[in-house]
Parts: structure tokens; sequence; C-alpha cells
């Protein structure tokens, strides 16, 4: 069942594609609606199919054997996700996909989408090119992880995610918090409580307040 071609319209991956390309990829897409907190794919799973996020949020995350959760990065609007197992013959989901908020995505399965690439080189070396960008998000977070401290890796949170100084909490409780930095809830309270210490932050029931942003930057370095 085909999609309408609109919905190319919200992947700006698509928007510069010849006219033929963009109509075979209307013919093998089909539109996928999740409702929140719904398992889209599993990781370790056989790879079906590649997703573009259309509306709504997606998060991309890994569990440990010990129930510890990284988040690689949340997809929005426009954004791909499940592209490298997709391309792989017989490829397994390198991670697992859960819809934040109700969400609507076109869902290209695995073979068609291999089968589109070698027709239509323009699609190959457009999503080659996603590809690439995605491979410096995870270079920047290995080193993140690996060579700064999490009170650092907070303090960059922090100010990554601010908007006019201010980090809502209803969004970014503990727990979400440790699972995109790679840690547990008790050390990200534990590295709140220090930061207000030093005076940088101010923590109420709603919101986390940047006090010193210049002292956060500085911070972040460690």
């Amino acid at each position: 069942m085909s999609c309408d071609e609109r919905l190319l319209d919200r992947v700006p991956l698509f928007a510069g594609l010849p006219a033929p390309v963009r109509a075979a990829l209307a013919q093998v897409a089909t539109e996928r609606v999740s409702g929140a907190g719904e398992l889209i794919l599993l990781g370790g799973e056989p790879c079906e199919a590649a997703y573009f996020v259309i509306e709504g949020a997606v998060r991309i995350f890994r569990d440990s054997l010990s129930g510890r959760q990284q988040v690689l990065t949340t997809a929005v609007r426009g954004t791909p996700f499940n592209l490298v197992p997709a391309l792989r013959t017989g490829g397994a989901n390198h991670a697992s996909a859960e819809a934040v908020v109700a969400s609507r995505l076109l869902q290209i399965s695995s073979h068609d989408l291999r089968r589109l690439i070698r027709l239509y080189p323009d699609l190959g070396l457009t999503l080659l090119d996603d590809l690439a960008g995605k491979l410096d998000h995870l270079t920047d977070l290995v080193e993140t992880i690996s060579l700064r401290s999490v009170r650092g890796r907070l303090a960059r949170f922090l100010l990554d995610n601010a908007e006019k100084d201010q980090v809502p909490r209803r969004v970014w409780t503990q727990d979400e918090i440790a699972a995109r930095l790679g840690t547990v809830r008790d050390v990200i309270g534990r590295g709140l409580r220090a930061l207000v210490d030093a005076g940088l932050i101010q923590l109420d029931r709603e919101r986390i307040i940047v006090v010193d942003r210049e002292g956060l930057v500085a911070e972040s370095n460690l």
C-alpha cells in the first residue's frame, strides 16, 4: 500500500530528490501511527524496515543486562532511524525505538529500500550523507562518555537543553537525564546537588535554573 507523496515533504532528506525517485518512494512507503510509550522496534531482532518521523518524537536507546539504559538520540520530525541495519542483508536492529509522544512514521521495508538504492544512486548518496552525520554524533557521544566526568557531562547537558536558562523538570526528569548520559538516577541526583552547592544552578519543583552559565561551561570541560 503506497503513501500520499505529499508526506515525503515532511522528510527533508527527500526534498531535493528527483520526481521519479520521490514517486518510487511513495509507492513503497507506508504510514504507521504509534502511541506515546509504544515500542516500535526492539534491538537485536531481525531488521524489517527503516523509519522516517513525520510527526512526533522517537527515543532510540540500548539496554544493558543490568537494566541501565543509554539513550543514543531522539528522532524528531523529518529524522530517519534504523537505517544502518536496513541497508544490510540479514541485518539486526542495532537499538530499540520507543515513541516519546504520539507519532506518525513512514516505514520502508529493508528489501524495498535496498532495491531503490540500486535503481536510484541519488537516493543512496542522500542516505549516505545522513549516515555520516550520525557517525559524527556517535563519535562525539563515545568521546563524551569515556573522557568526561558525569558532572561535566551533566553540565554540558544542562547548557545544551536550557531555554532562557531554564530546563523543565517535567520533560527532563532525573531518569531521563541519566538515560541520556549513560548513568543512573542517583548519580544524576548527586551531580545536581553538587552543581547547586557550587552556585551554578538552582532547583525548584518545575525547573532547573542556570545561575552561572560561564561556570557551567567551565564545568562541562572537566
